[in-house]
């Protein structure tokens, strides 16, 4: 949550382009990797966001809430909620 108006807007146009710190970029390469194509995780992925400063906790805490956000939309899709 930002209250940068100007970063949502960015954010909502295209992450990669929007001003972002080294540890913000590096969550969202991954979190994108983690819901396009989850098997090609590995652990360079890991090492990527340990280089920022994340730690084994954070990691998991990313990867818990990018799984549990991709679950819910999958049902969601699955079951027609939100459509006409």
């Amino acid at each position: 949550m930002s209250l940068d108006r100007d970063l949502v807007e960015a954010l909502k146009r295209d992450w990669r382009t929007a001003e972002l710190d080294d540890q913000d970029r590096a969550m969202l390469t991954y979190v994108e990797k983690l819901t396009k194509n989850p098997v090609s995780v590995w652990r360079d992925d890991m090492d990527a966001l340990r280089a920022v400063g994340f730690d084994d906790t954070a990691i998991l805490q990313i990867t818990l809430i990018a799984s549990f956000f991709n679950y819910i939309n999958r049902m969601a899709d699955a079951l027609g909620v939100g459509r006409e």
